[in-house]
C-alpha cells in the first residue's frame, strides 16, 4: 500500500462507502462520515506489508559458541484472514539453532510483525516465518510454532468463540531429532 497513496486512498474510502451502503447503512450519517478514512488509516497498517517478497530489517551477528537452541516465545500478533477479511490473532514461537550467526533477539517479533501484515491464513504466515529465518541466519534447525484465534470461525460461520487452531513447522535439525523438537515443545508450552 506504499505505492499510488493518493490512489489507494481514494480506492479504499470509496469501497468502503460502497459496502457501508451495500450493508444498508448510510455512510453520510454522523457517525459513519469519517470511516472511510479511518478505514484506510487502519488498512495501511494492518496491511503494510502486503506485496514485500523479503524481511530486510535485521542484522546478524557471529558466535563462535556451540549453541543449542535459541527460542523467543510467546510473541503477539495480529493478522487477517484471507478469505473473509477478518482477524485472526495470537502468539507465535520461534526456536533455532544457529550455525555460526545468529540474529538479534528483538528481530523476531519484527519478523512476526513483518509476516503478519498482509492478507493470510495461518498455515502460510507459519510458514513463511520459518522460510525467512531459514534464508537469513541459515540455521542447523529451525522451529514455528503459532495458536491463535480466528474471527472468521468465532463471529460467522460455526460461531464457536475461543477456539484455537495451532500450526507448527520444523526445518532440519528439529524436524529430524524428535528430542530436540521436543524440549521446543516443552519449553514453548512451560508457563
Amino acid at each position: 500500500m506504499k505505492k499510488n497513496y493518493q490512489e489507494n486512498k481514494q480506492h479504499i474510502e470509496s469501497g468502503t462507502k460502497r459496502l457501508l451502503q451495500a450493508i444498508g447503512d448510510d455512510p453520510t450519517r454522523d457517525g459513519l462520515l469519517e470511516t472511510p478514512e479511518r478505514v484506510f488509516k487502519a488498512y495501511s497498517e494492518i496491511f503494510a506489508s502486503t506485496g514485500e517478497t523479503q524481511f530486510d530489517n535485521y542484522k546478524l551477528f557471529p558466535t563462535d559458541q556451540d549453541a543449542d537452541m535459541v527460542i523467543v516465545g510467546d510473541i503477539p500478533f495480529y493478522a487477517m484472514c484471507e478469505h473473509h477479511l477478518l482477524p485472526f490473532f495470537g502468539t507465535v514461537s520461534v526456536g533455532y539453532v544457529p550455525d555460526g550467526e545468529i540474529i538479534g533477539l528483538s528481530k523476531i517479533p519484527r519478523l512476526v510483525d513483518w509476516a503478519a501484515r498482509r492478507p493470510s491464513v495461518q498455515e502460510n504466515l507459519t510458514a513463511l516465518i520459518c522460510s525467512e529465518m531459514q534464508r537469513i541466519v541459515h540455521p542447523k534447525g529451525i522451529a514455528v510454532h503459532v495458536h491463535s484465534r480466528h474471527m472468521c470461525m468465532e463471529m460467522r460461520g460455526i460461531n464457536r468463540p475461543g477456539t484455537f487452531t495451532t500450526t507448527s513447522l520444523y526445518k532440519g535439525d528439529l524436524k529430524t531429532d524428535a528430542f530436540l523438537r521436543q524440549e521446543f515443545m516443552m519449553k514453548v508450552s512451560d508457563k
